[in-house]
């Protein structure tokens, strides 16, 4: 009855047993895109230490490796003013290849491709807080990725 009333949590029974650990190296970046790697696995990586499931360690003592490569990065139009020919929104979407591998017993225990987005608004949007630039829509884009990227390691069993 207790536990009733608890938050929610991902169960460290979800994971299998002998993964402890999680070394998480910089995804790859196969766009011209500056940054944005590091601000990926940054996420990814604070995701992980707050879910405190895997504990982050490097690559040589890890149980488990996390690999990703970003395969595209777009900031396109996505709605006009009813007036003008000018866009007032914008969808950043962001694709990435990732890995989760076992590196106790050497097998892959899940890979995907990986497509989030998230629309930013040049002018005020009434009744939203909304991303109000490109930097605030990548911002969120990673974000939902790298919500996605733990809870497919953590809560996927």
């Amino acid at each position: 009855m207790l536990a009733a009333g608890c938050g929610y949590s991902a169960s460290p029974a979800l994971l299998p047993q002998h993964l402890k650990s999680v070394a998480i190296p910089v995804f790859e970046n196969g766009t011209p895109q500056a940054n944005l790697e590091q601000q990926l696995t940054d996420e990814v990586v604070q995701r992980f230490v707050r879910d405190n499931h895997l504990r982050i360690v490097d690559e040589k003592s890890a149980n488990s490796v996390i690999r990703g490569k970003i395969t595209s990065y777009k900031n396109s139009p996505y709605g006009f003013s009813s007036n003008s020919t000018t866009a007032n929104a914008f969808r950043v979407t962001i694709n990435v290849t990732v890995t989760f591998k076992d590196m106790v017993k050497n097998r892959e225990m899940w890979s995907d491709n990986l497509v989030k987005s998230a629309i930013w608004y040049v002018g005020e949007v009434p009744g939203q807080s909304a991303a109000r630039n490109e930097e605030e829509g990548r911002k969120e884009a990673i974000l939902k990725l790298a919500d996605e990227v733990l809870s497919r390691s953590v809560e996927g069993w």
